[in-house]
């Protein structure tokens, strides 16, 4: 599916639109989802592309990268000892005032 499916009334002119399209077809081969089907993930990375478009970045590679790191899951990050000091550290002295 190209992405002109995935403007949704914004106009671009016919270079930009090709960029796009190079882009998004770049992401779906990373992605490995080119079996044409609509998803989530390619609705996704196309509104990222459109919206990086729209701020002015015309370049493919750019706009593919910025679309994948857009849809990747944010992994948490469990703290499970809040001191940031390693266990043989001692806490700063801090002088009298």
């Amino acid at each position: 599916m190209p992405i002109r499916s995935h403007l949704g009334g914004q106009h671009f002119d016919p270079e930009t639109i090709r960029l796009m399209g190079i882009a998004f077809e770049m992401a779906l081969v990373s992605l490995q989802r080119t079996d044409g089907s609509i998803n989530p993930t390619r609705a996704a990375v196309a509104q990222k592309i459109v919206e990086l478009a729209k701020a002015g970045e015309r370049d493919p590679e750019r706009l593919c990268e910025g679309a994948l790191k857009a849809t990747q899951p944010v992994i948490p990050v469990l703290i499970s000892d809040p001191s940031p000091l390693p266990p043989h550290a001692s806490p700063p002295v801090l002088p009298d005032s």
